[in-house]
């Protein structure tokens, strides 16, 4: 037969409530250390101005249209026949490298264009592109 103490028993507990009340005030305390103690450093630098740049004078793309007649359009400008070889040369002399895109509307002769081409040639660009649409359905 078992007799109990007299004395009653205590089991050890730990409280958790002060526990995170510490917690919460160390964090909160070492937050505040850390904050003072953060010194602001920077470097000078010296950016740059904003300065607009002047925009190329040089052309590097002139696209040219040969409609019917024939009839010549530089970047949409009409220029006659006569002033077709001195406008390619002037354009050559600017930009050396300069390239050309040649169009033509669906009337247009193929002599007309191949005539341009060859002017285009003689002057002496030799970045020739050609600009071809499909034909529509018929």
């Amino acid at each position: 037969m078992r007799i109990g103490s007299p004395i009653p028993k205590k089991h050890a507990r730990i409280e958790i409530i002060p526990l995170i009340d510490i917690m919460f005030f160390l964090l909160a305390s070492f937050m505040m250390v850390s904050l003072s103690q953060t010194h602001m450093k920077g470097i000078r630098v010296n950016l740059p101005a904003n300065v607009a740049v002047p925009p190329n004078q040089v052309k590097d793309f002139v696209s040219v249209r040969v409609a019917v007649g024939p009839v010549y359009y530089f970047d949409g400008q009409f220029v006659p026949d006569d002033q077709l070889m001195p406008r390619l040369m002037g354009l050559y002399q600017q930009n050396p490298g300069i390239k050309v895109s040649i169009s033509a509307e669906p009337m247009a002769l193929h002599g007309d264009v191949i005539g341009l081409l060859d002017k285009v040639r003689q002057v002496g660009i030799e970045k020739v592109g050609y600009q071809i649409r499909t034909g529509t359905g018929r």
